[in-house]
């Protein structure tokens, strides 16, 4: 199993239906709207990175009102 943090800037003012959205996609395990230079912080989880990349792509790019992400895989070291 392979878990993410998705790091996400949006338009002005779509932080909260961001996150809400994101909530419901399948992999996602939270989805929170926060404030500095991102807007909302994702964690998602996937069996494989590339099943991970596909879901960021497929899916997560695709919900209106994001402007970039930021995926940083969590490594245990």
């Amino acid at each position: 199993m392979v878990q993410a943090y998705i790091l996400i800037q949006t338009e002005v003012g779509k932080a909260s239906t961001v996150a809400e959205t994101i909530s419901g996609v399948p992999g996602v395990i939270q989805a929170e709207d926060v404030t500095g230079p991102y807007d909302v912080i994702v964690r998602a989880q996937a069996d494989t990175v590339d099943e991970l990349g596909r879901m960021v792509v497929a899916k997560i790019q695709q919900v209106e009102g994001i402007t970039r992400t930021l995926t940083c895989p969590v490594v245990h070291l």
